[in-house]
């Protein structure tokens, strides 16, 4: 990896800078480290040794977004997690009508209270059965609506994964409560999520790589869909689209969604992430965002599963 300095006359002075390109694609990134100006020789060669380590670091974080899956899962692993699917307490061919409105209800709620809304779950119910509104934030109302309907479109869409359907998922969701639906973020728009410390806990892809990593990432799923289970498959896609964070806002929902998308495409049931287990979801992000470790999200999904059977057989015999 080479580095070189950068040196700009200003006036009287000279500027001294640390640089690396870095192509991406068809796209050249610069990282620049400002060193300082009118340095001596041992005073460059100090803050270069620094700047080094900085750019290191920013040259990792994109790595870790930069490929959706970087390991090959052998032939035994995937056995392994082909017999897991089969463990699944539910068939998507046995689901009825009912049941995917009753799915769509519960996800609703969850995935929204997720990221903050304040609607209960039975509000959520009155609201998509009976269109009673509860006297709550007008945002949550709409994104309740949204994200509704957004399931409904995924069911009736063959596409499984492209820039298009998920600027259009967003779009369904958002589409009466922010002004940016569908739009991924513009330049200089940026994330940083952080704990309740103020620690860095995520920092999404910088945003003129937005586009690039989006395709990379219908690329390597068109590429591995016959290899790879659907579970896995809904996992990767979700976790690296969490990664990318494409969107000024929503992107949790939209991911949530996206990850439905591809699962019911192979033949697996729907996934509801309760918001119970909201620690334990961000725990499986953080997993395999910082190790690749798919093993956490996988585990979180059978539980969901299992708690999605009862749900469900609870809504049946209450109908009956």
């Amino acid at each position: 990896m080479i580095m070189h300095i950068e040196k700009r006359r200003v006036g009287k002075r000279t500027k001294y800078f640390l640089a690396h390109s870095y192509r991406e694609g068809a796209q050249v990134h610069k990282f620049r480290k400002y060193l300082g100006q009118d340095l001596g020789g041992s005073q460059l060669e100090e803050r270069k040794k620094l700047a080094e380590k900085l750019i290191l670091e920013e040259i990792h974080r994109y790595n870790i977004i930069k490929d959706p899956l970087s390991f090959e899962l052998s032939e035994e692993e995937i056995g392994e997690i082909r017999a897991l699917e089969a463990q699944i307490p539910l068939k998507i061919t046995h689901l009825s009508e009912k049941d995917w409105r009753e799915f769509s209800k519960i996800f609703t709620y969850n995935t929204n209270a997720i990221e903050g809304s304040k609607l209960r779950l039975n509000e959520v119910k009155n609201l998509l059965e009976k269109d009673k509104w509860p006297d709550k934030s007008k945002e949550d109302i709409a994104e309740a609506f949204g994200v509704d309907e957004a399931i409904t479109y995924i069911r009736t869409t063959k596409e499984h994964i492209s820039l298009e359907l998920i600027k259009k998922i967003h779009k369904i969701v958002f589409k009466n409560s922010k002004p940016f639906a569908g739009k991924l973020r513009k330049k200089g728009e940026e994330v940083v999520v952080m704990d309740s410390k103020g620690n860095i806990v995520h920092e999404g892809a910088h945003q003129p790589r937005i586009n690039h990593l989006l395709n990379q990432l219908v690329g390597w799923y068109e590429q591995n869909k016959a290899k790879y289970p659907g579970i896995v498959l809904g996992a990767v896609i979700h976790n690296q689209f969490e990664n990318i964070h494409p969107f000024r806002d929503g992107n949790g929902r939209v991911g949530r969604i996206l990850l439905n998308n591809i699962i019911i495409k192979h033949d697996l049931p729907p996934i509801n992430i309760d918001l119970k287990n909201r620690a334990e979801y961000y725990e499986s992000l953080q997993a395999y965002e910082k190790n690749r470790d798919l093993k956490p999200t996988l585990e979180l999904y059978m539980k969901e599963y299992a708690e999605l059977k009862k749900q469900i057989g609870d809504h049946k015999t209450k109908k009956k």
